[in-house]
């Protein structure tokens, strides 16, 4: 296709944030974007279809994929940007709160990548771009099942990616760092909060909400999702901004103990 007419994308989770910015920036290159939202929305990113969805929930998924298909005939780009936040130890949070985090995290990626994945199939072309994190590949103190949620997601989308090239299907990833959105505002807290952890959970909300005043705007992982989108030979990973960039470096060269013994300086815990 043209870069005037590159098909039509859905973005889940664009009412704010990055998911918005990305929504945006497709509509600028060419997309037909369709976006989703928790509850309608008429104030959505300008030129992009706007639709309710609860990833969490089947029947809605199902619902939004039946009424983009009915309005645009095909899908041609998926981004799976959807997705919550929780702080507290592990120990912190209950079953029950891990598996909301998981379902809207992960399983709630699986449904629309599920629904969406037959349509690709019969068009013989697609891209899906699964929203991780540079905590889908490093380990992340007192927001570890947070972290847990994104290493599925880092594990699922390498596998998929496998099953479908012979498809004309491709799964990519981006994984940006510290992003200015409101993020750090909506992050679930642990549902049993232990004293024990009360210090190490204060360091560790300071140096994310630190981070977050100087991290990269939402338009620049934006625009990693749309090379991620575009790229005539893609690569599995993403990262989007230079902490992003760093962090995989750093993950992949020096040794475990020296990588060790910096996240623990940075999390402000005790070397």
């Amino acid at each position: 296709m043209s870069s005037s007419n590159r098909g039509v994308a859905l973005v889940t989770g664009a009412s704010t944030g990055i998911g918005r910015a990305t929504a945006a920036t497709l509509v600028e290159a060419g997309y037909r974007v369709f976006g989703t939202s928790r509850r309608l929305m008429s104030d959505g990113p300008a030129g992009v279809t706007m639709l309710p969805c609860d990833v969490g929930d089947e029947a809605s998924v199902t619902r939004l994929i039946d009424d983009v298909v009915a309005a645009a005939g095909r899908i041609d780009l998926l981004v799976n940007n959807a997705g919550i936040g929780l702080m507290g130890g592990a120990e912190e949070s209950s079953v029950a709160q891990a598996q909301q985090l998981f379902n809207i995290n992960f399983f709630g990626l699986l449904r629309v990548t599920n629904a969406v994945l037959p349509i690709m199939r019969r068009q013989k072309v697609g891209r899906i771009v699964n929203m991780s994190s540079v905590l889908g590949f490093i380990p992340a103190p007192f927001t570890a099942l947070y972290a847990a949620s994104k290493h599925a997601v880092e594990g699922y989308s390498e596998s998929l990616d496998h099953e479908v090239r012979t498809q004309g299907i491709r799964v990519v990833m981006v994984e940006p760092a510290y992003t200015r959105t409101s993020f750090e505002d909506n992050l679930s807290k642990a549902d049993h909060l232990i004293e024990t952890y009360d210090s190490g959970r204060a360091n560790a909300a300071a140096v994310i909400r630190k981070a977050m005043e100087t991290g990269d705007l939402p338009q620049i992982v934006a625009h990693v999702v749309l090379k991620a989108a575009t790229d005539s030979k893609p690569r599995l990973r993403y990262p989007a901004g230079k902490m992003a960039r760093q962090l995989s470096l750093l993950r992949r060269f020096v040794p475990a103990s020296a990588f060790d013994k910096s996240l623990r300086k940075q999390s402000g815990l005790p070397v």
